[in-house]
């Protein structure tokens, strides 16, 4: 590689983890761990016995407290709740350190404007886990998008992880699949066809809720979400539908390529440099809006 070493060649970006649930110890440690863009310094978590168990593997260190977490890390990632992510992270923007946030901000659109405005406030770096975004396949589907006039598109973005097991989670029970799912999808939709002005939703997000989305270029798109159907796989299907011939992106065609190194590393490009991303808190405060307003009518 010609010019400059990346910063990270010399100095990975130390990132403290909250949270030790079963996506926190399959993808934030593990990824995170990985560098060479980051290093994992250190796992919080209420539960002390499993912040052990999540940062043993690769030799981080295990705070007893989030103010602990904060001192030994530039960069804070999260792995918990919306509820708690929306309270802690506003801490730790405070604190001055930078975020890798899940989607959604918050559980209710209040909370993700309060931490949205916290970050801007602190002018700290922030970027969303929306894990499709950073596959190379959906970055080229988007990037044809982008060259067609779409009149109208159909999407689903189902799965049966709320029927049990490890993701069957208090949280995504009681809100469903539309504050699970619905950032993912709508996200991809929004980047597709045009920004997301007006939406509808019905049905009950817990089963099935069906969303209706209207772009500022005049499509109209649907969505179906549900995390509790019997399915052998999740899918995520979209289709796109104008004079041109029909535009598909489904997830079945995704292989086995993970989407986690060009996540880390652009986390620690924006960190190193200072400037978020399009992927940033304020788009996941347009996300949540939508949800808010597909909820409320």
């Amino acid at each position: 590689m010609n010019g400059t070493p990346p910063a990270w060649s010399s100095s990975p970006v130390r990132v403290g983890l909250v949270g030790a649930g079963p996506w926190a110890r399959a993808v934030h440690a593990r990824v995170l761990a990985a560098g060479p863009e980051t290093q994992l310094t250190g796992v919080w978590a209420r539960r002390t016995e499993a912040a052990r168990e999540t940062a043993a593997p690769y030799g981080a260190a295990v705070a007893t407290t989030f103010e602990e977490l904060l001192d030994g890390c530039e960069a804070v990632a999260f792995a918990v709740p919306p509820a708690v992510q929306a309270d802690l992270a506003h801490r730790a923007a405070k604190a001055g350190k930078a975020l890798l946030l899940e989607k959604p901000l918050g559980a209710d659109l209040s909370s993700a404007q309060r931490l949205a405005e916290a970050i801007q406030d602190a002018g700290v770096v922030s970027q969303l886990v929306l894990t499709n975004r950073y596959h190379p396949v959906v970055r080229e589907f988007l990037a044809a998008a982008r060259e067609l006039d779409v009149a109208g598109a159909r999407s689903c973005l189902v799965h049966g992880a709320f029927l049990g097991g490890d993701f069957a989670t208090t949280w995504r029970l009681e809100h469903g699949a539309l504050l699970d799912l619905g950032p993912h999808l709508l996200d991809l939709l929004d980047a597709a066809v045009g920004r997301i002005v007006a939406i509808r939703g019905t049905g009950d997000p817990r089963r099935w809720i069906e969303l209706t989305c209207e772009h500022e270029n005049g499509a109209v798109s649907q969505a179906s979400l549900s995390g509790s159907v019997n399915v052998p796989s999740g899918i995520t299907r979209i289709e796109l539908f104008g004079s041109h011939p029909t535009l598909v992106f489904d997830s079945a065609g995704l292989g086995q390529e993970e989407p986690w190194p060009v996540l880390r590393r652009e986390f620690a490009t924006a960190v190193r440099s200072g400037v978020s991303g399009e992927l940033d808190a304020r788009r996941g405060l347009h996300l949540q809006t939508l949800m808010a307003l597909a909820l409320n009518g």
